[in-house]
């Protein structure tokens, strides 16, 4: 007997450099504060995160991408976490 649901696996996204100023308007987007524990630029390093890793099919649109401080990105890794939802489209 067969699998009914096969799982979809979604291609991998090449990872491309982020130009600067795209960066910069994420943070500022984000109020240059981690979306999920809501540290600012003064209490941490601030990082962009790809909100659906590119190992799953996310994108690397901006509506995909998010403010996270160091901490909370190394929690989230390339794993999808609740905690980290698309909020903009």
């Amino acid at each position: 007997m067969g699998n009914a649901h096969p799982t979809k696996i979604m291609p991998k996204t090449p990872r491309i450099k982020i130009p600067q100023s795209v960066r910069k308007y994420v943070y500022q987007r984000d109020n240059y504060q981690c979306q999920s524990c809501g540290k600012t630029k003064q209490e941490t390093k601030l990082n962009i995160d790809h909100i659906i890793p590119l190992a799953t099919g996310g994108s690397n649109d901006i509506s995909n991408l998010q403010t996270l401080c160091s901490q909370c990105n190394q929690v989230k890794k390339h794993h999808f976490d609740s905690r980290f939802k698309r909020r903009y489209q």
